[in-house]
């Protein structure tokens, strides 16, 4: 039963990551701990999907990646991720979750900054620079909660000016470069469980595959207001775990 439940937990996360391009982790991590794992293994197990699940992912949405963007953003996101795998338990619980429910409610009115103040949107420049630094302090922050950055990728990306497609691609190939760097952090400290971490990662890579072909048959509109729901929903389900395991 505990596998059974362990698979349908990696595919609701992994049919989320395809049909959004997150990483899965916020809906993954507290639903495995909530199943019984150790936090750390949950952390661990996380990162140990995220690439699989992302590859899937990003097949299906691969004539939409930016490859340019995801060139730049990869160094710094590889950098925080290992930087916020090594600080994982050295913060408490409640201020990464604090700080992660900020960035969250800020990144939700960038998914729809061209609507909603066009001309701030045109002053934005992206460029190389400032999309790897982004993505540095989006992995470090999440990095320490055994994430891979890929719930705050697509906003991020949309505020970059790319379209909602190509920023739910571009995550997805990018998350699977941040999540192996952390895996290898927690693989090393012996704090995955092989088995459990199997089951989810099957369970993961069918729900990628369900979610990525869905997501191509939705609307740009409709991608939009239920990657901002999704955000919302998952800051307070943070802010929710933070208060219950402190």
């Amino acid at each position: 039963m505990h596998l059974l439940l362990y698979a349908g937990i990696g595919f609701l996360a992994g049919f989320m990551s395809g049909m959004f391009g997150i990483g899965g982790g916020s809906v993954r991590i507290p639903l495995l701990h909530l199943a019984g794992l150790p936090l750390i293994s949950s952390f661990g197990i996380n990162l140990v999907v995220i690439p699989f699940s992302s590859m899937v992912g990003a097949f299906t949405h691969r004539r939409n990646i930016d490859l340019r963007t995801g060139c730049c953003m990869i160094p710094g996101g590889i950098l925080g991720s290992l930087s916020g795998a090594f600080l994982a338990g050295a913060v408490s619980e409640k201020l990464l979750a604090i700080i992660f429910v900020i960035i969250s409610l800020l990144t939700i009115p960038g998914i729809h900054l061209q609507r909603l103040a066009p001309r701030l949107a045109r002053k934005i420049k992206p460029s190389c620079g400032k999309i790897l630094s982004g993505t540095f302090l989006l992995n470090f922050v999440i990095g320490m909660r055994g994430g891979s950055g890929g719930a705050l990728f697509p906003p991020f990306l949309k505020i970059m000016g790319l379209d909602i497609r190509k920023a739910i691609a571009t995550s997805l190939f990018v998350t699977i470069f941040t999540a192996l760097a952390g895996m290898f952090v927690y693989w090393e400290r012996g704090d995955i469980p092989f088995l459990y971490a199997v089951v989810v990662l099957l369970g993961s890579i069918l729900g990628a595959r369900a979610g990525g072909k869905i997501s191509l048959r939705t609307k740009p509109a409709w991608l939009e207001f239920l990657l901002s729901f999704l955000i919302l929903i998952l800051a307070f389900l943070v802010l929710f775990r933070a208060h219950l395991w402190n």
